[in-house]
């Protein structure tokens, strides 16, 4: 039989390691791995690596939870820091930190890591890499994707709502005020959300430096956002969305999510019937995924392959 997480005691998981690579134009990049746990039982087939993509100015800290989870059950699990994000090196260029020139960052990290099969968890942006990734991975090598809360269309609404904020501030006194932020802004995205959450949730987005709290990523990422209005048009991703329907797909949506609608997904659902469907109650953009229920749909979805 084989070993479930709740089986592994804490003790026996390795802690997760950090990692860089290059990217093509040479930028340091850098990445977090949690390997299997040593004593998991391993069935005949091993379990599929697991790659994590954050959203827009998000880092791979975002995903200790779920990576924890999916590591308990034999996984290896990475994930990635887009240029100016986290671990990695800040651009000069802020023309850089762009859809086209992520993807060929994400490409030379899954080359380094020498990834032959694998499947892709993608929140929001990260998502977004996912629909253009079916593209340069085909079914036989990105074997299944994870979009979490997001589609092939995009509600400007909530784009706007992350342009009006976005590097406007980047440094705090303390976590506690961070997160009464958070709260302030988020609070409709996540009316469950607890202070000792809203706390958690501002140590995922940044760090401690010289006395100061600091937001985990370039301000100028905020420029690729500052022309956009209620005249800009969707970019129609739909074709995109089309490639990924002949592999196993698990589409999370928050409740409250004011990016992906339940429209968009009903959609999506008509366009692939073999995708599974989860709606995280209490949540909205970007569903956290620190929750068992949430953590055991996408551990059942991997196991499925």
């Amino acid at each position: 039989m084989k070993t479930t997480p709740d089986d592994i005691p804490e003790y026996a998981m390795p802690e997760p390691e950090e990692f860089s690579w290059k990217g093509p134009d040479g930028l340091t990049l850098g990445g977090r791995q949690w390997l299997p746990a040593q004593n998991v039982q391993q069935a005949s087939c091993p379990p599929i690596p697991v790659v994590c993509l954050p959203g827009l100015s998000r880092n791979t800290r975002d995903f200790s939870d779920i990576a924890r989870y999916l590591q308990a059950a034999g996984h290896s699990v990475t994930a990635l820091d887009y240029r100016g994000r986290g671990l990695s090196e800040w651009d000069t260029d802020w023309r850089n930190y762009a859809l086209p020139v992520e993807e060929k960052d994400i490409a030379a990290a899954i080359e380094y890591l020498g990834l032959e099969r694998f499947a892709l968890l993608g929140t929001s942006r990260g998502g977004l890499h996912a629909l253009s990734m079916a593209n340069r991975y085909p079914a036989n090598r990105m074997a299944a994707v994870i979009l979490n809360d997001i589609g092939p269309h995009i509600e400007m609404s909530g784009l706007l709502r992350i342009a009006a904020t976005l590097g406007r501030k980047m440094e705090y006194s303390s976590f506690d005020e961070l997160a009464t932020g958070f709260r302030k802004t988020l609070g409709a995205q996540f009316p469950s959300f607890s202070q000792p959450d809203w706390k958690k949730f501002a140590g995922q987005l940044a760090s401690s430096r010289a006395g100061k709290v600091v937001l985990d990523f370039d301000p100028a990422l905020a420029c690729q956002l500052a022309a956009l209005d209620n005249t800009t048009p969707a970019p129609d991703l739909w074709p995109l969305y089309e490639k990924l329907t002949d592999r196993p797909l698990l589409i999370l949506r928050g409740a409250h999510s004011d990016l992906l609608s339940e429209e968009t997904c009903k959609r999506m659902l008509e366009m692939h019937p073999a995708a599974r469907y989860k709606i995280i109650p209490g949540q909205g953009h970007a569903p956290v995924l620190w929750e068992e229920d949430t953590q055991r749909a996408i551990a059942e979805f991997l196991q499925s392959l």
